[in-house]
């Protein structure tokens, strides 16, 4: 089986059945745990996800009430078994059972690692193969259909801060390649989801100046500065700016 939790929550069985996991607090409290798979999850932990700073007076009570919809949905859709439980009782909270291929999340984690790893030893072609396979995984906002509290909303941050290192590890894989022009429009809506993000912006100024779109890539920086003005009330960084200079002036270092 698997439980993808990048888009829609759900688990594919063995046989290839999809389960859609409903919203609903159960759900919420197994998408904890599972992203703190190998971890004892204290109760304390799961009563601030599911409550914030406002848990009842019951909260020990309806948490354990939970846990056992939890096990009674996975049980229900034969997910689990007698012979296979997945959410134990582990003194000071719970624990999820799961080896790390069953999850999504873990399989991107270690096919964008891969991905950067032979990056790094000059191997592009399969570099980008194992990037775009972590890539494909995503199929949506992490945990979209899941209510999520401020414990899940930090892991959500560090799933998108994943998958923006993969993209731009992507980017990169396919600038050795020479395939640049195809680039272009992915990182001109990157630039738009991630304004700030200088390091983006410098990648599609730079793919513009490399195909020849020397204005586009200047009115690119000029957007950048405005921004950066605008919300921050700073200056590009002194690499941007010297990589401004020499796409004004022509460098053919660039080119």
């Amino acid at each position: 089986m698997r439980f993808n939790l990048l888009g829609h929550v759900h688990v594919i069985t063995d046989a290839g059945r999809l389960i859609p996991l409903k919203s609903s607090k159960a759900t919420q409290l197994l998408a904890l745990l599972l992203l703190r798979r190998h971890e004892v999850v204290g109760s304390g932990v799961l009563i601030e996800e599911l409550w914030g700073d406002d848990p009842p007076r019951s909260a020990m009570t309806t948490l354990q009430t939970y846990v056992y919809h939890t096990r009674r949905l996975l049980a229900e859709h034969q997910v689990t078994c007698a012979e296979r439980e997945l959410v134990l009782t582990r003194p000071p909270g719970y624990f999820a059972l799961i080896d790390d291929d069953e999850l999504d999340v873990t399989l991107v984690e270690r096919l964008i690692r891969k991905g950067g790893r032979l990056l790094e030893e000059d191997r592009p072609e399969e570099a980008l193969a194992s990037l775009n396979a972590g890539l494909d995984l995503w199929r949506g906002p992490a945990l979209s259909t899941v209510p999520c509290g401020p414990v899940l909303e930090c892991h959500i941050a560090h799933l998108e801060e994943l998958r923006l290192f993969g993209v731009q590890l992507r980017i990169d894989a396919n600038w050795r390649l020479g395939r640049i022009g195809p680039m272009i429009p992915e990182l001109r809506s990157l630039v738009i989801s991630h304004p700030l993000n200088e390091t983006l912006h410098a990648k599609l100024m730079g793919a513009l100046y490399r195909v020849g779109r020397r204005a586009e890539a200047l009115a690119s920086y000029r957007n950048l500065r405005q921004i950066l003005s605008d919300e921050l009330g700073v200056d590009p960084t002194p690499e941007i700016q010297r990589m401004h200079l020499e796409i004004l002036n022509g460098d053919q270092v660039l080119a």
